[in-house]
């Protein structure tokens, strides 16, 4: 049971950690996107969109290509992923539009957007129930390494995972050793900090929010291609996300703006997400007890949040200019 419950808890919490590795980095630069949510959502139903396209060209569906069945999808999403993130950056950085309005309307364009797509797509393929399945492309994004079943527990805990949850570990890393070791990430972790003074040493300010919230966004985008193509093996839902691109931004804070931490958070958040599934096992609680016991991840993050709050320490607090837009003519 215990085995069982952390390998549910790692694939709970892999779009989580996406999610929070890309908002980290969008917010290093001081853009607040409130609008990860939609990101993901976007980033999902993409490549849903993809991978029916693809599905919908074989002949025969043994005759899929491995290499197709993955870049198609993923692709996909990181074109929606992207041009969502370009549409943020474009409102907040050239436009001057409030950051928080702005989060808050992309997630409903993104959750809008998606629901419309898939239930087109529902509606061509003539679904009885109101969902679609991509199982010939999302068995090829769950497939995990063939000797996993062999190793016990040690292989379902660590080795029995699709590409996708390796590859968020990776990102997660490589996200953290950026803005500490280069000098890109220095320069972005400065424009988050005071664009004034990092524009006046010949930072472009604009340049590194643009960027920064564009990759962000993909990279967020890939926890909404994870959920659909592995977590739930290729079931696409409308409104079946849940509040998981909202725990990706209390993950944000949970871990102080460190993507290295998120790592770890994501694992704890996918467990107290699932945790009333393994104690209504053990002592049978009716639905109120469980939606409590579902905000748990909530109450942790404003836990940590009155925490760091009190100890007051620079390095625990988000950037200084989270949220502010900047423009020369303001200095």
């Amino acid at each position: 049971m215990i085995v069982s419950f952390i390998h549910r808890a790692v694939m709970q919490g892999i779009p989580l950690l996406y999610g929070a590795t890309g908002e980290i980095i969008t917010e290093k630069s001081g853009n607040l996107n409130l609008g990860i949510p939609g990101v993901m959502y976007v980033g999902g139903i993409s490549g849903v969109i993809g991978a029916f396209m693809y599905e919908n060209t074989l002949p025969d569906k043994s005759a899929a290509n491995p290499f197709w069945a993955i870049a198609i999808p993923l692709l996909c999403c990181l074109l929606g992923s992207f041009l969502i993130g370009l549409l943020y950056s474009f409102l907040t950085t050239t436009l001057r539009a409030n950051q928080n309005v702005t989060g808050l309307a992309i997630t409903t364009f993104g959750v809008g957007l998606g629901n419309f797509f898939g239930g087109s797509l529902i509606k061509i393929v003539g679904a009885d129930v109101p969902s679609i399945t991509l199982s010939t492309t999302s068995k090829f994004f769950s497939a995990s390494l063939p000797f996993a079943q062999n190793l016990g527990w040690f292989g379902e805990i660590f080795l029995s995972y699709g590409f996708l949850a390796y590859l968020a570990v990776i990102v997660a890393i490589l996200a953290s050793l950026f803005l500490k070791r280069s000098r890109v990430g220095l320069n972005l972790r400065a424009v988050g900090e005071n664009p004034a003074t990092a524009d006046a040493a010949g930072i472009n300010v604009s340049r590194y929010k643009y960027l920064s919230t564009c990759v962000g966004s993909m990279i967020a985008g890939l926890g909404g291609l994870y959920y659909v193509m592995d977590y739930v093996s290729g079931v696409w839902s409308n409104d079946g996300f849940g509040d998981r691109g909202w725990l990706a931004i209390a993950l944000v804070i949970f871990t102080v703006w460190k993507p290295n931490f998120a790592i770890i958070g994501s694992i704890l958040f996918g467990g107290l997400y699932i945790v009333h599934n393994y104690l209504n096992q053990l002592i049978p609680m009716n639905m109120s007890s469980q939606e409590l016991i579902k905000m748990a991840p909530y109450v942790v993050t404003v836990l940590v949040l009155i925490f760091n709050s009190m100890r007051n320490k620079r390095e625990s607090q988000p950037p200084e200019a989270l949220g502010l837009s900047y423009f020369r003519e303001d200095r």
